[in-house]
């Protein structure tokens, strides 16, 4: 039973949130704190970096603060602010990439087993598998393993052909297939 004067974690975060619609320095400070950790996973969902990580972070913080006024209190807070997130990694990707090219590749895989043995890992270890890949091939395995996307919208949303997405989610699984078979636990799940 919750004493007289004490809130909830939901009604502390509606506070916030309201100071936030206010431009309250306060209220956007405990909101950063409270959820740098969470964006700052998601950031590095997306890149191989630090410094990149850093910026998305920075971005993503500036944008929730710059459109509150959008968010809608009658939903959860938190897929708002990761939606924010995903979509600043995904600008920020474009940007980076504009310097680079598309490569498209065709690759066969065992999808089935690999995501058993992607899904049994510990989030710090998947974290380090990814950041072997390519920033193009990141970007699409995330997008389409992690947040459920399509590879329509991963073409839309980053401005390739819908080939170049299926093909750099083909060879980022293959990457890490021939990662997993070195560390002995793709073929650990394929046997199990």
């Amino acid at each position: 039973m919750k004493k007289i004067g004490q809130q909830t974690d939901n009604e502390n975060l509606q506070l916030l949130i309201k100071g936030c619609k206010k431009n309250d320095r306060i209220s956007q400070q405990k909101l950063y704190k409270k959820y740098y950790r969470y964006v700052m996973y998601i950031a590095f969902m997306y890149t191989n970096s630090e410094e990149e990580a850093r910026e998305i972070l920075n971005d993503s913080f500036y944008k929730v603060f710059t459109k509150i006024d959008t968010f809608d209190d009658s939903y959860p807070f938190k897929p708002w602010l990761r939606r924010v997130t995903v979509n600043t990694a995904i600008n920020h990707y474009r940007k980076v990439s504009k310097k680079a090219r598309h490569v498209e590749l065709t690759v066969s895989h065992d999808a089935t087993t690999l995501n058993e043995a992607l899904s049994s890992m510990a989030y710090e270890e998947l974290v380090e598998l990814l950041n072997i890949l390519p920033p193009q091939y990141k970007m699409v395995f995330t997008l389409y393993v992690i947040e459920g996307f399509k590879h329509e919208e991963i073409a839309e949303q980053l401005d390739i052909k819908v080939g170049t997405s299926k093909s750099n989610l083909h060879r980022a699984k293959q990457i890490l297939k021939k990662k997993l078979d070195q560390k002995g636990e793709y073929n650990y799940v394929q046997r199990g």
